[in-house]
């Protein structure tokens, strides 16, 4: 699928259903109209950017391995784990496994970084690691 010839199919289909209904008597407003449907007004460029690289970090199973993590965070933080198998292991960003040390250590920790960078991952970790210990516990107790 070529994207760029997507994106104009789709800019013309908009276009002709915006224009279907467009009246305008005055012609200098419908110049005006017309100029600025032409200069793309509702059909902005595309935006293009790259994914910002992140310092990579630890592995869980690494993590579970020297105490760090419950083991239980090991089955659950898996990538392509299923019914027919456990999938593999998941590698952790640098701020993850920093936020992760702070809430394991009980810090208060605020983690700032960019979208797609993992945050939920790295407040979600630190939950089900304290809720699997309180599990363990109460069963031993």
């Amino acid at each position: 699928m070529d994207v760029f010839e997507l994106r104009h199919r789709l800019i013309e289909d908009y276009r002709q259903y915006v224009e279907s209904y467009i009246r305008i008597k005055d012609p200098r407003i419908a110049a005006k109209v017309a100029d600025e449907l032409e200069a793309g007004l509702l059909w902005p460029d595309p935006l293009l950017q790259l994914n910002p690289t992140f310092e990579p970090g630890g592995w869980i199973d690494d993590l579970v391995a020297r105490g760090m993590l419950h083991q239980e965070c090991g089955s659950v933080f898996r990538l392509g784990k299923g019914e027919k198998g456990r999938g593999t292991g998941l590698r952790l960003h640098r701020h993850q496994v920093d936020a992760i040390e702070a809430a394991r250590s009980g810090d208060n920790y605020v983690l700032t970084t960019d979208t797609g960078s993992g945050r939920s991952l790295a407040y979600i970790v630190p939950v089900v690691d304290h809720v699997s210990s309180l599990e363990a516990n109460r069963a031993l107790g």
